[in-house]
C-alpha cells in the first residue's frame, strides 16, 4: 500500500474499508462493504492536507465542501460533518456508495499525485450513515413561501436533487413519479448489495420532511401532459432518466432466456425478486448466464445472477480490460465473487431448442484496431474464430436511451437524434418555455452524481426564472 506524509510528517497509508468475504457475499444480497468505524474514519480523515485551494471540490459536480467536512471528522464532530455535506448534497449516503469518486473528487486530490488520494467517498458514506443511525436528521430553516409551484417529473438523482434545492428556495415542489416507489435508478437499477433500499428511502424521506410533495404511479404523458402541468405549475423539470434498453439486434434475441439488464434488475430490485419467496416476483434464473456489456450495470447484472445461484456467469465484452467503462472497484468485486470475464469476444447469434428456449450463443474473437470517435480502440473481427458457448440466460447490458413518452407528448420540446432532450448545459432550459430538463434524459445514461449536478444547476435556473415571472 502506498504511503504519504501528512502535515505532521507521519506516514499514513490509505485506510481500507472492511467488507464481506467474496465467497460468502456472492450468495447473499447484503451490502458488500461494512463501512468505516469512527476510529477508521478519523484515521483516514487525518490524511487530508486541508489545502487552501482544494481542487477536490472542483472535481465534485455538486461542490461538496470536502476539506470542511473532513476537518469536522478529525475533530470527532460526525453529525456536523454530515450537515456540512448536506449544505450542497442532499443524498450523501447514496453518493458515498455509488459515485465514481476515483474519476471525480479523489482524482483531484493532491495526495494522489505521489500516493493514494484521501478516501473521500468512504468518509462521506460514514458520516451519512452515522447521522442516520443517531436519528439526528437536521432539518434546515426554510425561507418564507414564495407562492411559486414547480413540478419535478421523475424521482431519480436529478429530480430528487432539483426538488431538494427548490424547496430550500421557498417554492412549493411536487415530484411526479411513474413507478410505485420513488428513487428512479437508485431503487430499480442498483442492487441491494451495492445500495440498500432502506438508505434510498431514508434520503427520499429527508426531502419529504423538507416539504417536498410526492405523487407515485403518476405517468406524465399518460395521466397529464407537460402542457397540462404548465396550467397548474410555474415551471416543470424533466428528470425522466434513460430507462429504455438497447439490444444487440442479432438472430435469436427473441428466444426465452434473453432479456435486458433493465428488466432483470428491475424485477430483482424494485419488485424484490431477491427476497423470494417473501415476495413472489418471478425472474429468469439460470445456471450458465452470459452478460453482454462491461459498464456498471453489466457488473450489477452479473453479480446479481451469481446471487440467484448461477454456476457460471460470463461477462462478454468486445474490447479489452482497459476499455471497460465500469468502475475498477466494481470489476474487482465481480472477479472476486467469481464472475468470469470473456474479453475481446462478440456475439453473433443466439441459438435455441425446438421449444424456443435459449441454449447457446455463437461468439467471435475480436482484436483491437484504431481508436474510434470516443477515443477507445475499435474492435475488429478475427476471421474464422467463431465458437459456441452453452448458456441458458443472456442479459443484454449495452446501454439505454431516454423513454420517448414525455418527448412524444410534449409539443415544442426539441429532441436530439439520439432521443435525448435538448437542454442548456448550465441551466437545463429546454426549447419549451417554462420547461427545464437534466440528468440521463439529457445526457443519455451517465452517473448518479452527474445527474445530481444537472438537477442542482437546473434548480438555480428555475428559481431565477420563476422569480422573474
Amino acid at each position: 500500500m502506498s504511503e504519504v506524509k501528512n502535515k505532521l510528517g507521519n506516514k499514513i497509508p490509505r485506510t481500507p474499508m472492511p467488507e464481506q468475504e467474496p465467497k460468502v457475499r456472492a450468495r447473499n444480497f447484503k451490502e458488500v462493504p461494512f463501512g468505516y468505524t469512527p476510529e477508521l474514519a478519523q484515521t483516514e480523515a487525518s490524511r487530508c492536507l486541508q489545502c487552501k485551494k482544494p481542487s477536490c471540490v472542483e472535481g465534485c459536480p455538486v461542490n461538496v465542501k470536502i476539506p470542511e467536512f473532513i476537518k469536522l471528522i478529525c475533530e470527532g464532530k460526525f453529525l456536523e460533518a454530515s450537515w456540512k455535506i448536506k449544505e450542497t448534497n442532499g443524498l450523501p449516503a447514496v453518493c458515498g456508495r455509488v459515485c465514481p469518486q476515483e474519476s471525480q473528487c479523489e482524482s483531484k486530490c493532491i495526495l494522489g499525485k505521489k500516493g493514494e488520494p484521501v478516501a473521500i467517498g468512504r468518509l462521506e458514506r460514514f458520516v451519512a450513515d452515522f447521522e442516520r443511525a443517531q436519528g439526528e436528521i437536521k432539518i434546515p430553516k426554510l425561507p418564507p413561501k414564495t407562492g411559486k409551484k414547480i413540478a419535478v417529473v421523475g424521482s431519480g438523482p436529478a429530480g430528487l436533487t432539483c426538488a431538494g434545492d427548490l424547496i430550500k428556495f421557498g417554492h412549493d415542489v411536487t415530484i411526479l413519479e411513474a413507478l410505485h416507489e420513488p428513487g428512479g435508478v437508485l431503487i430499480y437499477g442498483i442492487p441491494e448489495f451495492r445500495l440498500p433500499k432502506d438508505i434510498v428511502k431514508a434520503e427520499v424521506n429527508y426531502l419529504m420532511k423538507l416539504g417536498v410533495k410526492l405523487e407515485v404511479n403518476s405517468i406524465v404523458g399518460k395521466l397529464d401532459t407537460v402542457d397540462e402541468l404548465l396550467n397548474e405549475y410555474d415551471a416543470v423539470f424533466l428528470g425522466t432518466g434513460a430507462g429504455l434498453p438497447m439490444f444487440l439486434n442479432i438472430s435469436g434475441e427473441n428466444l426465452n432466456g434473453v432479456l435486458s439488464a433493465n428488466e432483470f434488475l428491475t424485477r430483482s430490485n424494485l419488485m424484490k425478486a431477491y427476497l423470494f419467496p417473501e415476495y413472489d416476483t418471478p425472474t429468469v434464473q439460470g445456471k450458465n448466464v452470459a452478460v453482454f456489456g462491461a459498464g456498471n450495470v453489466a457488473m450489477d447484472a452479473a453479480r446479481t445472477a451469481l446471487r440467484f445461484g448461477a454456476d457460471n456467469v460470463y461477462l462478454i465484452y468486445r474490447r479489452s480490460r482497459e476499455e471497460m467503462p465500469a468502475r475498477k472497484e466494481e470489476i474487482h468485486h465481480a472477479e472476486q465473487e467469481g464472475v468470469q470475464l470473456m474479453l475481446l469476444r462478440n456475439p453473433i447469434k443466439f441459438i435455441g431448442d425446438e421449444g424456443g428456449i435459449l441454449r447457446k450463443v455463437e461468439l467471435m474473437k475480436m482484436e483491437l484496431g484504431e481508436p474510434d470517435a470516443s477515443g477507445r480502440r475499435s474492435p475488429v473481427a478475427v476471421e474464422n474464430s467463431n465458437f459456441f458457448l452453452d448458456i441458458d440466460v443472456a442479459i443484454i447490458s449495452i446501454g439505454t436511451s431516454p423513454n420517448p413518452l414525455v418527448p412524444n407528448t410534449t409539443e415544442g420540446l426539441k429532441i436530439s437524434k439520439k432521443g435525448t432532450i435538448v437542454a442548456d448545459e448550465e441551466t437545463g432550459q429546454t426549447s419549451k418555455k417554462s420547461v427545464f430538463a437534466g440528468g440521463d434524459a439529457v445526457t443519455g445514461a451517465a452517473t448518479v452524481i452527474l445527474a445530481m449536478g444537472a438537477g442542482k444547476k437546473a434548480a438555480t435556473a428555475i428559481n431565477h426564472y420563476v422569480n422573474q415571472k
